[in-house]
């Protein structure tokens, strides 16, 4: 993005700031078992565990402790070598996965569904989303094709008059699919780049939910062989492991294609974004630090390691 660098030192440390009970969970973990010289096997053991109950999950945690066994860890400040051996794994994992949404399609527009289960912040994610995108100068749309919930369809109307882009919306209870097909219609005609279409999160009927979202499927296919282009899942960090079941259920509902991941700010379990780039290899386009327009950002990976190994700025 193209941004001043005090905005970048800006987001920095909101960033950081949003890691610090990650991190210091981290800390608060890995708390008096990190020693100058090589660590033994036990040690070694500790630090694994300690590692996956901050949420990295085993396969992180594993390499983590690889790279520690052939390292032999200074006596004046072991801590300090063992952050960076930390952050440069977590930095190695997300390196592949770390790739922001890009609008490719032709013929225009590409469309981006956008799932999450009700709570996820996936209403705010889409205006966030949207303003990015507008700031990119694309020219966007949304469609509000959540009308399970009047709430989420008058939310996104807000949102949509904040950015100054144009909504499509129906009443509550409307065919979500129909009005999906309007909308591409429609943001075909005034050459829209990019339509982001809000879908229902209703986990508790799953059969429901995935009988809807492959109606959508079916009459973008019909309009559009290649939409959806991307389906995006928005992850609340908040909910730590669970997250993990969330991408599995969704993938398997929604085909979904990559990942945001929100409320960083608010939460001790971020090591979970580390784990979801381990387990399902999915891109993750952005991450939310804050509730303000412009704190949907795409991640550096080097920046994350730091942020959750507790590394000083």
């Amino acid at each position: 993005m193209n941004e001043s660098e005090g905005s970048k030192t800006t987001w920095r440390q909101r960033l950081f700031g949003g890691f610090r009970r990650t991190s210091e969970r981290l800390s608060d973990n890995l708390s008096g078992l990190i020693r100058g010289g090589r660590p033994d096997a036990k040690t070694l053991d500790a630090i694994e565990e300690a590692l996956i109950v901050s949420d990295l999950g085993p396969s992180m945690a594993a390499r983590i402790r690889e790279k520690l066994a052939g390292q032999d860890l200074p006596d004046g400040d072991p801590e300090s070598a063992a952050r960076a051996a930390i952050s440069a794994e977590i930095a190695a994992a997300l390196a592949p996965v770390a790739k922001p949404l890009e609008i490719t399609a032709f013929p225009r527009p590409h469309v981006i569904l956008v799932v999450g289960v009700n709570g996820s912040g996936k209403t705010t994610t889409i205006a966030k989303l949207a303003h990015h995108l507008v700031d990119q100068d694309y020219a966007v749309m949304l469609a509000a094709g959540d009308t399970f919930r009047a709430a989420a369809i008058e939310q996104l109307a807000i949102w949509a008059g904040r950015i100054g882009v144009p909504i499509v919306s129906g009443p509550e209870g409307g065919d979500a699919a129909g009005l999906v097909y309007d909308a591409v219609k429609r943001a075909t005609a005034e050459g829209i780049d990019a339509l982001i279409v809000d879908t229902a999160g209703r986990l508790h009927n799953r059969r429901e939910l995935m009988d809807e979202l492959s109606k959508i499927r079916r009459v973008l296919g019909r309009l559009n062989p290649e939409a959806p282009h991307d389906v995006v899942l928005v992850l609340d960090a908040t909910t730590g492991q669970n997250a993990l079941s969330q991408i599995a259920t969704f993938k398997e509902l929604a085909g979904i294609t990559g990942l945001v991941m929100t409320k960083l700010d608010g939460t001790a379990r971020g090591g979970v974004l580390v784990a979801a780039a381990e387990q399902f290899g999915l891109p993750v386009h952005a991450i939310g630090v804050g509730e303000k327009i412009d704190d949907l950002r795409p991640f550096d990976p080097a920046v994350i390691g730091d942020a959750i190994a507790g590394r000083m700025l």
